[in-house]
């Protein structure tokens, strides 16, 4: 019963991945340019993945900080919680600045998708 139940899982998890997978492509459809020339939906995929790929590393870099962050505190506070309020304060403050990153990564995506200050260049 445990190698049917795994081979379902298995089954089901693949299928979700494939539908998240293509699914854009049924939304996309309608807006390929008719005429030659697929530079302009070339430059917005690259700026799609370019964009995904910073928010993405981004989001992974702030999540380790504040976790590294939030571990040693709790570490601190266990070996001496006589400073607990000078180790939260520390802790808050370092939680804000791994924060900032992902709000970096957020602004150089959202500069990629609305503002590309490459699109001139290769959109003419």
């Amino acid at each position: 019963m445990s190698k049917k139940l795994e081979k379902s899982l298995v089954m089901l998890v693949t299928l979700v991945i494939a539908l998240l997978a293509l699914a854009p492509l049924a939304f996309c459809a309608e807006t390929l340019p008719t005429g030659e020339s697929y530079t302009k939906v070339l430059f917005a995929v690259g700026a799609m993945i370019a964009a995904g790929f910073a928010i993405g590393v981004g989001a992974v870099g702030a999540g380790l900080g504040i976790g590294t962050a939030a571990s040693g505190a709790c570490a601190a506070v266990g070996r001496n919680p006589g400073v607990q309020g000078k180790i939260m304060m520390t802790m808050l403050v370092g939680m804000a600045m791994a924060e900032s990153i992902a709000i970096y990564a957020l602004v150089v995506s959202l500069v990629l998708l609305y503002a590309n200050p490459y699109m001139r260049y290769f959109l003419g």
